[in-house]
């Protein structure tokens, strides 16, 4: 239940604008001046007394600070790195395609490997590789799809059953910064391991170039992960977030609200 003096306060706020603005007192000024003035008087002196109503309290909008009342959090944690990224509106997708990003899986690192195949190697599990070839094009492995938590086994022969996804889609990177790049910063975050999952290929088509305002992951337990990632990405690119996305993120966040923002990744150029 609201406090007296809060219901007081309240009372004497819808007086103060709304009866007084709409009471005639014809030609009687002094008359009217003189209530307004002791119900101003009044109003004062409540607000002055119950310093500890809130906003909330009395049902009315909060401004909040300049950074919409985002819980900064810890150095070093996700929340922190989305206090920072910048908030506007999509831009138009105009001029994107896979291309502006350069060639599919590039060999950015020059290990010999194109980027796919440094990607599976580093996610599946039990992996064998075509012979002659460095251990670099795998063949077989299994694949713990972060997305859905299954199993999934991974076959050359069938090789779009696991894919790669970029975390933060190339088309929401367009669209949020990515347009003005120089084509080889555009080139290395196609291929950075930071921003760069295997995933199953159904559930990678499903989140297509989805941001966390639209998509997240079907498995609940790493939806964390999955939205600290994209932050770190946009964080280290210098992307920036719709205010929908930015929510989206901040809601999954506030159930961990120590999650780190992982580090690593090629180094960005441009």
């Amino acid at each position: 239940m609201m406090p007296v003096c809060c219901q007081v306060q309240a009372a004497v706020g819808s007086f103060c604008t709304e009866g007084v603005r709409g009471h005639s007192f014809g030609n009687k000024t002094r008359v009217g001046s003189r209530l307004v003035g002791r119900v101003a008087s009044a109003a004062l002196a409540v607000v002055l007394a119950c310093t500890a109503c809130s906003a909330e309290t009395l049902g009315l909008p909060d401004s909040g600070s300049g950074s919409g009342g985002l819980t900064e959090g810890k150095p070093g944690s996700a929340m922190a790195a989305l206090a920072e990224l910048p908030v506007k509106g999509r831009a138009p997708k105009t001029g994107y395609d896979r291309g502006q990003f350069g060639p599919a899986w590039a060999d950015t690192d020059r290990n010999g490997c194109d980027t796919r195949n440094d990607m599976l190697a580093r996610d599946l599990s039990g992996e064998t590789f075509r012979p002659r070839t460095r251990d670099c094009v795998v063949m077989t492995g299994t694949l713990r799809d972060p997305y859905t938590g299954r199993a999934i086994q991974f076959r050359k022969a069938d090789a779009n059953a696991v894919q790669i996804d970029h975390v933060v889609a190339l088309s929401d990177a367009w669209q949020k910064g990515a347009a003005v790049w120089p084509a080889g910063k555009r080139l290395g975050f196609a291929n950075d391991p930071l921003n760069l999952l295997a995933v199953g290929g159904a559930v990678n088509s499903g989140k297509s170039d989805s941001d966390a305002a639209s998509w997240l992951p079907p498995t609940k337990s790493y939806r964390c992960a999955f939205v600290a990632r994209q932050v770190a990405v946009k964080a280290k690119y210098g992307l920036w977030v719709t205010r929908a996305e930015r929510d989206a993120i901040r809601r999954v966040l506030a159930r961990c609200p120590d999650q780190a923002a992982p580090k690593g990744g090629t180094a960005t150029t441009g």
